[in-house]
């Protein structure tokens, strides 16, 4: 079934339509997004069972352009009677003419745009709204006891799951578009002791849809439970360089790390970033081909256009191992000359829009994941990564990863390091990469912030990789 769009959002369409006209009789260029996002998230563990509200929010954002001068005026409700008054709010922001730091006069220019009608909603198989709290939270409480009753020696383990629904209604000159989009998460996590430390495992489920998650979930409470057992019995990580195999999910937070805010095109306005400078050149192994975009893969971050009005992409960041270009939003795009990519995202209507990536990941090769650990003399196979950081300036990476498997003479020995800390410098890296398997998987089950903040929902992956690494 379809997403049906927001009730709240077509009795607002008149209003907005008309708001829409008297910006555009008035400036250059203007704009309007409206946004409905409404969610739920629950979690049980073995002493606590909790329902909280998604992050909800009803509201608008106009955007202006008008003789070099850009302003932009978000607000929560729209009557006949404030329309002048959003009107006023509009021309006082760009008299005033604030403008980012080195920016000069005459900066921006009106986007070109294509005449666009479209309205495209995302499918789903159950409705979570439709079945109630009490049925999702017995489901997550069965699947809490499956996990606790595998093993005494289970401290606790966690059932997560989230939905989120949402309708944007993006209006200029020239585009009268809406689109609706609901995705699901979820998550099952283990805890056991290990000495006095407490090692924990999780498994995360994510994509388009419903409640239709729970089936991964499902298959995931075994899975958890024998790997947070094996953590009992890990080592700390002995220090150095070592040929790795990298799972999937290991390899799209490479991949959203190394890549990912490096090629976001308002650092290179800044120029924060030093990927601009390597446009055209080998940054990767020839293996290497990765992308970005909102439809690019169906996952948590898939949509149909960005926050600023612009289609959904399938960008080509690294084709066979050459840095081919950035992502970008609309303003970005207008400063440098380039075409916008429709990255522009915003945390919500009240938040300004910056280039964020969305679906990232690479392609997959043609090795089998067998034959790529039996080509390691020694090494070790990287699983359940946990966080990272990069530094666009100097492409410097660090990554969590809970677990380290040994590979000895291209065979799993049973031996576990954790955790791990996994460095280098991204081109280095991923030079370094010799194989890539033949199928890839994407995870969406997080949020990416702008620095400290500006979340948004990212999804990335990509095959299992072979590379040289460097652990701590």
């Amino acid at each position: 079934m379809k997403v049906q769009q927001s009730a709240f959002i077509l009795e607002k369409r008149p209003l907005l339509l008309r708001l829409r006209d008297a910006l555009c009789a008035e400036f250059e260029y203007a704009s309007v997004l409206a946004e409905d996002t409404t969610g739920r998230n629950y979690q049980v563990s073995r002493h606590s069972v909790s329902i909280g509200e998604g992050d909800d929010m009803r509201g608008f954002v106009v955007k202006a352009l008008d003789k070099g001068r850009y302003a932009e005026y978000s607000f929560s409700d729209l009557t006949e009677q404030s329309v002048p008054a959003v009107c006023a709010a509009v021309r006082a922001l760009l008299a005033a003419d604030v403008r980012p730091e080195g920016l000069g006069a005459n900066t921006y220019a009106p986007p070109a745009e294509e005449p666009t009608v479209f309205s495209g909603a995302t499918e789903y198989e159950t409705d979570p709204a439709s079945v109630g709290d009490g049925e999702i939270l017995d489901r997550l409480i069965a699947l809490r006891d499956r996990g606790l009753g595998m093993d005494e020696a289970v401290l606790d383990f966690i059932a997560q799951m989230s939905w989120q629904r949402y309708t944007k209604l993006f209006l200029s000159r020239e585009k009268d578009m809406i689109q609706s989009v609901m995705y699901t998460t979820g998550m099952v996590a283990a805890a056991a002791m290990q000495g006095q430390e407490v090692k924990q495992s999780y498994v995360p489920c994510s994509g388009l849809g419903g409640l239709e998650i729970m089936a991964g979930m499902e298959r995931s409470v075994a899975p958890c439970v024998e790997t947070v057992l094996a953590l009992r019995h890990s080592e700390p990580m002995i220090p150095g360089e070592y040929e790795c195999i990298c799972s999937p999910e290991t390899t799209g937070m490479i991949v959203h790390e190394a890549f990912g805010h490096g090629v976001e095109m308002d650092m290179f306005v800044k120029d924060r970033a030093q990927a601009k400078q390597f446009i055209g050149q080998y940054v990767a192994s020839p293996l290497v081909t990765m992308h970005d975009g909102a439809c690019s893969a169906d996952q948590t971050a898939t949509y149909f256009f960005d926050d600023e009005g612009v289609m959904a992409h399938d960008t080509v960041i690294i084709d066979r191992g050459v840095l081919k270009t950035g992502i970008s939003d609309l303003q970005s795009a207008l400063v440098l000359g380039t075409e916008p990519t429709g990255n522009g995202r915003r945390e919500s209507f009240a938040r300004k829009a910056y280039t964020r990536m969305t679906n990232t990941w690479f392609e997959p090769g043609t090795d089998k994941l067998e034959d790529m650990i039996a080509s390691v003399k020694y090494g070790m196979l990287l699983e359940d990564p946990s966080s990272g950081m990069e530094d666009p300036k100097n492409w410097g990476i660090q990554c969590m990863v809970n677990i380290a498997r040994e590979i000895r003479d291209g065979k799993l020995t049973g031996r576990i390091f954790s955790p791990v800390v996994l460095t280098g410098y991204v081109p280095d890296l991923l030079r370094s990469i010799t194989a890539m398997s033949e199928v890839a998987a994407l995870s969406g089950t997080g949020f990416c912030g702008k620095g400290h903040k500006e979340w948004v929902k990212v999804s990335d992956g990509g095959p299992y990789i072979k590379a040289t690494i460097r652990l701590g």
